[in-house]
Formats: structure tokens, sequence, C-alpha cells
């Protein structure tokens, strides 16, 4: 079991914090959308806490999922009940003035590997000059 902090205020709103049924449900169908494997996924939501339950195919399926669950305006706590099966991914909270090369640089020693990054947040990133503060990302060994 895994829990990860979030900034509340940051993040894609997908629907009115305190709508706990209607949170749970959008998470769900945005974790899908990716095209994770996660067998039998459950998303419970309770104030600005997530729930994850279900099998991952894989870690990265799991760490993809917290994070999709988490960078949601209005979720400060995602926890899980999935099973880890290797070493988990480092985290990194994004702050204003950071790029995925000022991070790959402060994680790895070295800039140009900023793509390792944006590879491991794929598809949540869809370019690597779009990431904001708050925003939380895989960082792999």
């Amino acid at each position: 079991m895994g829990l990860l902090d979030f900034l509340k205020d940051a993040g894609e709103k997908l629907a009115d914090v305190g709508d706990d049924v209607n949170m749970s449900k959008k998470i769900n169908e945005k974790i899908n959308s990716h095209g994770l494997k996660v067998k039998d996924l459950q998303v419970a939501v309770k104030g600005d806490h997530v729930h994850l339950k279900g099998t991952p195919g894989t870690d990265e399926d799991r760490e993809k999922a917290l994070l999709i669950a988490g960078n949601v305006k209005g979720i400060a706590k995602v926890s899980d009940d999935m099973q880890v099966k290797g070493k988990p991914s480092r985290y990194y909270t994004v702050v204003s003035g950071d790029n995925l090369s000022k991070i790959s640089k402060n994680m790895y020693g070295d800039a140009n590997k900023y793509m390792k990054i944006f590879d491991a947040n794929k598809p949540m990133l869809s370019d690597p000059d779009k990431i904001y503060p708050g925003q939380v990302l895989r960082i792999p060994e």
C-alpha cells in the first residue's frame, strides 16, 4: 500500500469538489482512457483523498494510475491496495521555473536525460515542455 501527497489546487478539474461519487467515476474513466492495465480497478473518493484497488499489470501501470488520480484538482492524497512487484519509482513535484531538463539534471546529474522522465510519464504528458507547478511526475531509476 502506498500513500502519495499532491497539491490540492493543482491539476485538471474533472468534477466538482465534494461530489465524491462523480469524482470517483471521472477519475476511473481518466485512468482507463490512458490504456493502463489495472484489472478490476476501483476508485473511491472521500473528500480530497482517493483510494485505488485493483490488480495492475505492471508497477508502471500502478504508478501511472496513482499519478493520474492525484494530478486532479481537489485531490490531496492518493492511497492504494495494489501490489508492488519491484522497486517503486521516485516521484518529483514540479515547482515554478522547472522544466524536464532541469529536473533531469537534479535527479540524474545529466540534463540530457529529460526524455527518460518524459517517456516514464506518457501518456499523461503529451509534450516535454508542458508541465505545471504542483504536478507530480514519476522519476524512474
